[in-house]
């Protein structure tokens, strides 16, 4: 990419990677078709449908619709080879323990962003009457029968609270989960299982109560907007210092987000699900972040929050409350002319006029998406490598960025370099 474009116009934001994903593996929980649509164009959905597959599924994938065909006796052993690279395939936990009464699941792989033990997951599947242990480098799950329970999280972990969630709609009796994650691809799952026959109370809010049922019905379900690729062209915005507007994403979703570009100089307006951020090319100014589980700054966004405080005026910390192996991007914006240090869970940054281009490192997705848009206020050209971290969560990444006005191009790699 060759930096310097003021990015301009609107792009569509299609459904969330980090509900799809769950959304797939909720299907497991009725016989019969159940079809999502929406569904973004990544890598990661035919991965998942991979794992499905594994478990005696039939998966369809046709553009933005996803098709799964549940027997009436899944398998109850996910494969290796998909699930190493997909996190999100340990959401199959749950699921596969309220259906076949045994899970057996491969350590889940993908980004390299610090560590994301199984333990909440593992205690609260042992509340409802579960036994898990690790078996050869596999987590396996057994219940003769589950009953409900009442289940407190030490930490609002989203996936913990999906498998929990999944095991307990089908559980004997009513659970309780307290300080459960509220993210918007929770609400997203529960309005989906509501949609197959779950009973719940408490949608959106900290405790989750699930009264069991016997059964549940395959179902037809879209999938909600992309909140953390709406908020990266925001954050392209601001930082190239154009005006863009977002189609296809509830703002209400990031609603902080918007206030901290405000405060970093930009305009906003939001419609229903549509919003625009607007710089009138003007410089941003510095401003703290701070990651927090949902409604706080969510830490998927914190490369996008550095690649704007290091372009922005005056001195802006960044702190991490998330996961710890986040700042190895602050070492590649560092090469791009940042300046930028850390200290454990905080990263200070000095913000400069403009960055400098340099050859650099995606370590995962989001990483991926953060230099690239640091590479678009660089002087001279600057390459990414490994950008098919980026194709797991952003469909059609360039192409929005060309259509917005960005001089950038995909090649193939050198093996020689």
């Amino acid at each position: 990419m060759r930096g310097g474009a003021r990015l301009s116009g609107v792009v569509d934001v299609v459904g969330a990677k980090n509900s799809v994903l769950k959304l797939m593996a909720a299907a497991l929980l009725a016989e019969g078709t159940t079809t999502l649509t929406n569904c973004p164009e990544i890598l990661d959905v035919p991965l998942m449908a991979d794992v499905l597959r594994s478990l005696g599924c039939t998966v369809a994938i046709d553009g933005g619709t996803v098709t799964i065909d549940v027997p009436a006796e899944p398998g109850s052993q996910a494969d290796y080879r998909p699930v190493s690279k997909l996190r999100a395939s340990v959401c199959v936990l749950g699921p596969l323990v309220a259906r076949c009464r045994k899970a057996i699941v491969p350590l889940p792989g993908g980004d390299a962003i610090g560590s994301r033990p199984l333990d909440m997951h593992a205690n609260g599947l042992r509340k409802l009457g579960a036994t898990t242990e690790i078996e050869h480098g596999r987590v396996v799950a057994q219940a003769d029968d589950l009953h409900g329970a009442q289940i407190w999280l030490d930490f609002p972990s989203v996936g913990a609270t999906e498998n929990i969630l999944m095991a307990a709609v089908l559980a004997t009796g009513t659970t309780v989960i307290d300080n459960a994650a509220r993210e918007p691809e929770i609400v997203d799952l529960c309005v989906m299982l509501q949609q197959m026959g779950a009973r719940l109370e408490g949608v959106g809010s900290s405790t989750l109560t699930v009264h069991g049922v016997s059964s549940l019905q395959p179902t037809e379900h879209r999938v909600i907007g992309d909140r953390i690729v709406g908020a990266t062209w925001a954050f392209a915005a601001c930082m190239t210092r154009g005006e863009v507007t977002v189609r296809g994403v509830d703002p209400h979703h990031i609603d902080l987000v918007l206030d901290k570009l405000r405060s970093a100089g930009a305009e906003t307006t939001v419609g229903e699900q549509e919003f625009s951020v607007a710089m009138g090319g003007r410089r941003p100014q510095a401003v703290d972040f701070v990651t927090l589980p949902y409604p706080g700054f969510a830490t998927d966004l914190q490369p996008m929050a550095i690649a704007l405080t290091a372009v922005a005026e005056g001195t802006s910390m960044i702190t991490e409350n998330v996961f710890e192996a986040r700042f190895r991007f602050v070492d590649e914006m560092v090469r791009l002319g940042a300046d930028a240090r850390t200290d454990g869970h905080h990263a200070v940054v000095r913000g400069v006029e403009r960055l400098s281009s340099a050859p650099v490192w995606a370590s995962d997705i989001r990483a991926g998406a953060g230099l690239v848009l640091a590479g678009l206020c660089a002087e001279g050209t600057t390459e990414v490598w490994d950008v098919d971290h980026i194709d797991r969560g952003y469909p059609r990444f360039v192409e929005n960025l060309r259509g917005l006005g960005a001089d950038i191009e995909r090649v193939a790699a050198d093996p020689a370099r």
